[in-house]
C-alpha cells in the first residue's frame, strides 16, 4: 500500500474519485461539479495525491488496483456484480472506500400489482456497502448526533450539530457489526417520509428498536480494509434541482431554494469531510476479522 498521508517526502498517494449522475454525464438532481471540486481541492490540500476521476464505475478496473482510496459521490451510478467483486477483493487487501450520500442508491423498480410509485432494488453494491437507501423526506433542518467520539473522523467534532440536508432513511444490514459514527433522532417513527414524495418502501427499516434513532454514517470493516459511508451531502443549483418542495424548516412556504448548498456550507460537516479524507489516506489499516 502507498505511504501515510502525513509523509510528504514520499510518492503521491493514488486516489480514485467517482462523481457523477445517471444517465452518464447527467447531474441527476445534484450539483456534482461542486462536490467533485470540493473533494479534489481537499485531497490536494491534505496530502500529496494523484487522483483519477470518473463519472461512474464503468472504467473502475483501470484505476482501482493502483488506488489507496476510493471516494464516491454519485446519484444513480453503481458498480455491477463483477465490479463489486473487484472492490471487495481490493478492500480485503487493505483498500478504503469513502462513500457519500447517493452511493447507497441505485436501480429502482415499479411497485408490484401495478401500484403507483417505484422502490429501490437491492443490488450487489448494497450488500457490499452494508446499507440500502429507502427514501428521504423533503429537505429539512435536523440535528446530527456523534455516536463515536474516538473514531478519527468524529473525534474532533462536537457532540451534535444542526444541518440542512436530505435526511436519508437507511436500512443498515448489521448495525451491531458496524462502528456507528453519526445518528439522528429527529424524525417520528411513524411514516417519516410522505408516501407521495420520492420512492416507496414497505416498512421503515431505518429506525432502531427505540423507535427514533437512525444511522447516518458508519464504518464497516472488510478484511484488512474498510468502508466509511456518510449519508449526508445534498446540494443543487437552479439547473440541477429536482426537489418538488422542502420542509418549512428550510423555507416557511415550502418552496425549494434555487441554490442549495446544505451541508457543504456547514462548518462541522466541512471538517468531517476533511477528517474522513484523512482517514482514507492514512496507511494505518489494522488486520481484523472480515465483515462481509
Amino acid at each position: 500500500m502507498p505511504p501515510a498521508a502525513s509523509d510528504s517526502s514520499r510518492s503521491p498517494i493514488p486516489v480514485h474519485l467517482v462523481a457523477g449522475g445517471f444517465p452518464r454525464g447527467s447531474y441527476a438532481g445534484h450539483d456534482i461539479d461542486r462536490v467533485r471540486l470540493r473533494l479534489l481541492g481537499a485531497l490536494a490540500r491534505l496530502a500529496p495525491t494523484t487522483v483519477s476521476v470518473s463519472p461512474d464505475y464503468l472504467d473502475l478496473d483501470d484505476w482501482l488496483g493502483r488506488a489507496r482510496l476510493l471516494v464516491s459521490y454519485v446519484a444513480g451510478p453503481f458498480p455491477d456484480a463483477e465490479r463489486c467483486a473487484s472492490i471487495r477483493a481490493w478492500l480485503e487487501d487493505g483498500g478504503r472506500w469513502l462513500a457519500f450520500h447517493g452511493t447507497t442508491g441505485g436501480k429502482t423498480v415499479p411497485l408490484p400489482n401495478g401500484k403507483p410509485g417505484r422502490m429501490m432494488l437491492r443490488g450487489p453494491h448494497h450488500n457490499l456497502l452494508g446499507c440500502l437507501f429507502l427514501n428521504h423526506p423533503p429537505i429539512r433542518r435536523f440535528k446530527v448526533d456523534i455516536s463515536d467520539t474516538e473514531h478519527p473522523i468524529t473525534a474532533n467534532a462536537p457532540n451534535s450539530f444542526d444541518v440542512e440536508d436530505e435526511l436519508y432513511l437507511l436500512e443498515v444490514d448489521a448495525p451491531d457489526e458496524c462502528r456507528v459514527l453519526l445518528t439522528t433522532s429527529d424524525l417520528p417513527a411513524d411514516d417519516p417520509a410522505p408516501r407521495e414524495f420520492g420512492f416507496t418502501y414497505e416498512d421503515d427499516t431505518s429506525v432502531a428498536d427505540d423507535g427514533r434513532t437512525r444511522i447516518l454514517a458508519y464504518e464497516r470493516r472488510v478484511g484488512r480494509g474498510a468502508i466509511v459511508y456518510i449519508g449526508l451531502g445534498h446540494c443543487h443549483t437552479p439547473t440541477t434541482n429536482i426537489q418538488p418542495w422542502v420542509d418549512t424548516s428550510i423555507t416557511p412556504d415550502g418552496k425549494t431554494p434555487l441554490e442549495f448548498d446544505g451541508p457543504w456550507k456547514n462548518a462541522t460537516f466541512d471538517a468531517l469531510v476533511d477528517d474522513a479524507l484523512r482517514w482514507g489516506l492514512a496507511d494505518d489499516t489494522q488486520s481484523g476479522d472480515a465483515t462481509s
